[in-house]
């Protein structure tokens, strides 16, 4: 597959503070990996969406791990094509959980 793809993290996000420290360590990681294209973090939603251009599952377990780091849960994560359309769900435990 080619293209970008959306990672849309269901995300344990309670207010403000929850959803800062998610924008923060996304933040971060995309300073540091060029192969995210974009994030956002939405507190209504309770969701984190990172886009890419590589759908490797090294990236994608970066960003998970990444995520969790900071202590909030991720319930589900579902990967979405250019367009918006769900192409499946991921799973969102770690190899090491």
């Amino acid at each position: 597959m080619s293209g970008s793809y959306t990672y849309k993290f269901d995300v344990t996000m309670t207010c403000g503070g929850c959803s800062g420290a998610v924008d923060r360590v996304l933040k971060r990681l995309k300073e540091n990996e060029t192969n995210i294209l974009s994030y956002t973090v939405l507190l209504d939603d309770k969701s984190a969406n990172v886009t890419v251009d590589d759908e490797s599952p090294a990236l994608y377990e970066k960003i998970l791990r990444t995520i969790k780091k900071t202590g909030k849960g991720v319930n589900s994560c579902v990967e979405l094509d250019s367009n918006g359309n769900k192409i499946r769900d991921v799973d969102v435990v770690l190899k090491d959980e």
